[in-house]
């Protein structure tokens, strides 16, 4: 294998799929980048046996090949050489060895055997639908922010992705719950997504996802089956598999009979809530919110710290107290893009309902604090 490449255009693409790999690996392999040079394309491939992330990049294929490559050595030394410099990459007959050359620079990397690099991407995935890049990233982003961390409770460490109907029309809604929050985000229903079963795309996958759709300006393909599924723009293809669980029934947790209505602007309520909890309790995080009709005051106290009060001005004629974790708060109102915030409430013990005023697409369900 023998190709010459820009480092620019080399560096973005190893960026991508480095970050898949796990600095700690007992297998070898997976420490490893898979490289296959071929018609005028760098195709550059990372897995962790869960994930598995494909880019191709374009290059000046001499000598067409495959190999592998330390995945985060490779990455470092290709950042470190200088801006608008070339990369030539030969690996030597035996293929036990790849030779890096830019400029007067030159590094020799060992080679693992191509044929122990792992393929999860295989299997049938019959159903396939294609969304807008700027669609998936607000899917994403309006629900990640509540996937659990908690390894006892697997089921919970992703996004929870189906078909439902809302109000008579056919909706893609993902929702992501830690037991203390719930998000949920609808969109209309993409053509070819009316079979498609519940999945559970894990949290690591989100994330990964998220990071490669930042840029990306066109449709996403993404095929799936029970427990695999894949993303296909640009030159990039992410493959994973899904949490092997079953997602509680979340639409019980929503309630129906929240009768107390608050609007507020929710930039002025996230910032107030941000000041006051500065005095909060480091583990609860807990801030105090009395409402008193038109008037909502919030409160935050510590034994070491002190106190904090602020009041702030709302549309109600609601009179109650209630208490949040202001972190879980904050994650919530800082979702909330358009003019108004709307919190339903029914009681200091019982979820509340909060969403942006102009936008029902999103919905947040959080659970109160003893205060």
């Amino acid at each position: 294998m023998k190709l010459s490449i820009e480092r620019a255009a080399l560096l973005r693409s190893l960026g991508h799929v480095q970050s898949v790999v796990e600095r700690r690996n007992t297998i070898p392999i997976l420490s490893n980048v898979l490289m296959k040079a071929e018609n005028g394309t760098l195709s550059l491939t990372a897995t962790d046996m869960d994930l598995e992330i494909t880019e191709a990049v374009a290059g000046q294929v001499i000598q067409p090949g495959v190999t592998t490559a330390p995945a985060h050595t490779f990455h470092d030394i290709i950042r470190k050489l200088p801006d608008g410099s070339n990369v030539e990459i030969e690996v030597d007959p035996s293929g036990n060895q790849m030779e890096v050359r830019s400029g007067r620079s030159r590094f020799k990397l060992s080679c693992l055997p191509v044929a122990d690099f792992p393929d999860i991407s295989g299997g049938d995935l019959p159903t396939g639908f294609a969304i807008r890049a700027d669609e998936l990233r607000s899917l994403v982003d309006r629900t990640k922010f509540a996937m659990s961390t908690e390894e006892t409770r697997y089921y919970l460490n992703g996004i929870y992705l189906h078909a439902a109907e809302n109000e008579g029309l056919s909706v893609l809604r993902a929702v992501a719950t830690d037991g203390h929050r719930l998000a949920r985000f609808e969109m209309p229903l993409p053509e070819g997504a009316s079979d498609m079963p519940g999945i559970i795309v894990p949290r690591k996958a989100v994330g990964e996802l998220r990071k490669l759709v930042e840029d990306a300006a066109d449709m996403i393909r993404i095929s799936l089956s029970q427990n695999k599924i894949r993303f296909e723009f640009d030159q990039i293809v992410l493959t994973s598999k899904l949490i092997d669980g079953t997602f509680p029934d979340y639409a019980r947790v929503i309630p129906a009979g929240n009768d107390k209505v608050v609007e507020i602007d929710p930039k002025v309520f996230t910032n107030a809530v941000d000041r006051v909890s500065t005095i909060s309790d480091g583990k609860s995080r807990a801030v105090k919110i009395a409402i008193h009709g038109k008037t909502m005051v919030l409160s935050a106290s510590s034994p070491e710290a002190g106190s904090a009060t602020e009041e702030v001005e709302v549309s109600s004629d609601a009179e109650m107290e209630i208490g949040f974790n202001a972190r879980y708060l904050l994650d919530i109102t800082g979702q909330i893009e358009g003019e108004g915030c709307r919190l339903t409430l029914a009681d200091s013990a019982s979820p509340t309902i909060i969403q942006d005023t102009a936008d029902s697409a999103a919905l947040y369900v959080l659970m109160p604090l003893r205060v």
